[in-house]
C-alpha cells in the first residue's frame, strides 16, 4: 500500500541475523545438554542442567534493562552472543556435572543479555504503524530455525556426536557479532517509573506473563524429557515431535499476530492455555505414538498462540520508554516457566514415573486457565500494534 512505512531497514536486517543466532544457540543443545548430563549422571541431573540454564537467564533478564542503560544495545549484543555461545566449547574438555550446570549457567546469562536487549532494539526498528506485520515477520525469522534447531540436535548427537553439536553452538552467535557494529547504539532510559520493580508490582504486566509461564512451563518438560520418556518408541518419534512443537508454535504465533491485532489479544488467552493443557496431557501417554506426537503439535500451537498474544499485550500497555523492561518481565517469565518445569519433573520422575508426572504438569497449568478468563473480559483493551521480539523462545 501506497503511502506506509517500510517495514525492513538495513539495520532490521542485521538483526535477523543476531535473531537467527539467538535462536540456533539457544534451542540447538538444549535437548542435547540433558541427554549429555543423562550419560554421565542421572535423569534428575538432566533437569537440573537446562535449569540452571533458565534460572540463570531469569536472573540476568531482570539486571539487564540496567545493563541497556550503562552500556547500549550494541555492547549488550556482543556480551549476550558472547557469553551464548563460547561456553559450550568447555563441555569438549569435560563431562563433569559441575562443568555442565556452569557452561548452562553462562550460557543462560548471555541468553538473557541478547533476548532482553535484542526485544527493546527490534521493538524500536519496527515503524510504530506496521508493527503487527513486523511481529509476523519477525516471529517467522527466529521461529524457523528455532524449529529446524530443536530436533537436529539429537539427530546430531547420534551421527555426530556430542563434539559436533557444542562446537556448532558456539559457532554461530559468535560469528553474529560482526553484523552487531550497524545496529543502534543505545536508547534514552526508561526511568524507574517503568522499571523491572514497578512492572513486578504492576497486575495488567504480570496476568499476561503469568499466563505465558504456565504454558512455557510444559514447553520446558517437553524438550528436557520427552526424549528419555519415550526412547521405548521409533526413533522418528523424538524428532518428529521436537520438531512439530516449535513448527506449530510458529504458525500459533503468526496465526495470533495477524488475529489478535483485529479482533483483541484477550480473546486468544483461554484457547492458547487450553491448548496446551490438552497437549501436555496427551504426551503422557508416553506408549502411544498418535498422543505424543499430536499432544507436543497441541502444545505448541497453545504456546506459540500466548507468545504472541501475552507479549502484545504487555507492550500494549507501556509507553515506549518501558520497552525494555516488558522485553525483561516477558523473557523472565518464559524461562521461570520453563525452568520450573524441568526442575519439578526431575524429581517427580523417580518416584512416579514420566505419564504421571506429564499429567500433574498439565494439571498444575488449570489456574492458569480462571486467569485467561478474567483478562478475556471486557476492560476497555484495545488492539493495537505493538514490537515484536527477538527468539521465539524464541522467538
Amino acid at each position: 500500500m501506497t503511502g506506509q512505512t517500510p517495514i525492513l531497514s538495513r539495520p532490521l536486517l542485521l538483526r535477523f541475523v543476531s535473531i537467527v543466532a539467538c535462536a540456533v544457540g539457544f534451542y540447538l543443545p538444549l535437548a542435547v545438554i540433558p541427554m549429555f548430563a543423562a550419560a554421565n549422571g542421572s535423569e534428575t541431573g538432566a533437569g537440573l542442567a537446562n535449569g540452571a540454564l533458565l534460572l540463570a537467564t531469569v536472573a540476568a533478564e531482570l539486571a539487564t534493562p540496567r545493563l541497556l542503560e550503562r552500556i547500549g544495545y550494541r555492547w549488550a549484543l556482543t556480551l549476550g552472543l558472547l557469553l551464548l555461545g563460547a561456553p559450550a566449547l568447555v563441555l569438549l574438555a569435560s563431562p563433569s556435572f559441575a562443568i555442565i550446570l556452569a557452561v548452562n549457567a553462562a550460557r543462560g546469562v548471555g541468553f538473557a543479555i541478547t533476548v532482553t536487549a535484542g526485544g527493546a532494539l527490534t521493538a524500536a526498528l519496527i515503524p510504530d504503524d506496521r508493527r503487527g506485520e513486523g511481529l509476523a515477520i519477525v516471529g517467522l525469522v527466529g521461529g524457523i530455525p528455532a524449529l529446524l534447531a530443536l530436533p537436529f540436535g539429537p539427530w546430531a548427537v547420534e551421527h555426530w556426536g556430542y563434539g559436533a553439536v557444542f562446537v556448532l553452538t558456539a559457532a554461530v552467535p559468535l560469528l553474529a557479532i560482526a553484523t552487531v557494529p550497524g545496529l543502534p547504539g543505545r536508547d534514552p532510559a526508561a526511568g524507574a517509573e517503568h522499571g523491572v520493580a514497578s512492572a513486578l508490582r504492576n497486575r495488567r504486566l504480570m496476568r499476561p506473563a503469568v499466563i505465558f509461564a504456565a504454558s512455557a512451563s510444559a514447553a520446558g518438560v517437553l524438550v528436557t524429557y520427552l526424549p528419555l520418556a519415550v526412547a521405548g518408541l521409533s526413533g522418528w518419534v523424538v524428532p518428529a515431535a521436537l520438531f512439530l512443537q516449535p513448527a506449530a508454535s510458529t504458525l500459533g504465533r503468526w496465526f495470533a499476530g495477524r488475529i489478535g491485532d483485529r479482533r483483541g489479544q484477550t480473546r486468544l488467552l483461554v484457547p492458547g492455555v487450553a491448548l496446551s493443557v490438552l497437549g501436555m496431557a496427551a504426551m503422557a501417554a508416553t506408549g502411544s505414538t498418535v498422543l505424543v506426537v499430536a499432544g507436543a503439535t497441541a502444545l505448541g500451537v497453545g504456546f506459540g498462540v500466548l507468545q504472541n498474544a501475552t507479549l502484545s499485550l504487555m507492550y500494549a500497555r507501556v509507553p515506549s520508554a518501558g520497552f525494555g523492561t516488558v522485553s525483561a518481565l516477558w523473557n523472565a517469565a518464559y524461562d521461570v516457566g520453563m525452568g520450573a518445569g524441568a526442575i519439578a519433573v526431575g524429581f517427580l520422575v523417580t518416584g512416579l514415573g514420566f505419564g504421571p508426572a506429564f499429567l500433574l504438569t498439565a494439571a498444575s497449568m488449570l489456574p492458569a486457565l480462571v486467569l485467561a478468563r478474567r483478562e478475556s473480559e471486557p476492560e476497555g483493551d484495545q488492539p493495537q500494534a505493538v514490537p515484536a521480539e527477538l527468539c521465539p523462545v524464541a522467538a
